[in-house]
């Protein structure tokens, strides 16, 4: 295991946490808004936010997060847009969510908003070439499969 460090902002905060975990547990910790928000329906102004969590991560050097959705909540039109949590990012973690559905969402303090994915921090060293070699898929990119 990891050891990330969690501090709480606010009274309302909850920790990240797994619902299943063991041998066959979750890949990611479920993540809880700490303020009430309100998305306006897709198609009006203000349909994407950021929910705060309430939370500040202090991540080793090695291991960073990606913020993913939750599954019940993007069939309901409920989705993240963004999330990248580097490791020297130490500030209140707050979720870009966005609504898809005609209808107003809200959000409570309490409520399960994203997931939290834990990953290793890998650099790599980019290097300018004149040319690429060979693949089987070459430049096929979307569609590419036909599907």
């Amino acid at each position: 295991m990891i050891p990330i460090q969690v501090k709480k902002l606010t009274a309302t905060a909850q920790l990240p946490r797994y619902a299943h975990t063991g041998p066959f547990g979750d890949l990611a910790a479920d993540l809880y808004a700490s303020e009430s928000v309100t998305l306006a329906p897709a198609g009006e102004s203000g349909c994407t936010a950021a929910v705060p969590t309430g939370i500040a991560l202090g991540f080793p050097a090695t291991h960073g997060a990606l913020i993913e959705d939750r599954s019940g909540l993007a069939l309901r039109g409920i989705t993240t847009l963004a999330g990248v949590i580097d490791p020297g990012y130490r500030g209140e973690l707050r979720i870009v969510l966005t609504n898809l559905t005609p209808s107003s969402v809200d959000v409570r303090p309490g409520d399960r908003i994203a997931q939290l994915r834990i990953v290793e921090r890998i650099e790599a060293a980019f290097e300018e070439v004149s040319g690429l070699s060979e693949s089987a898929r070459g430049a096929g990119g979307f569609g590419s499969t036909g599907q």
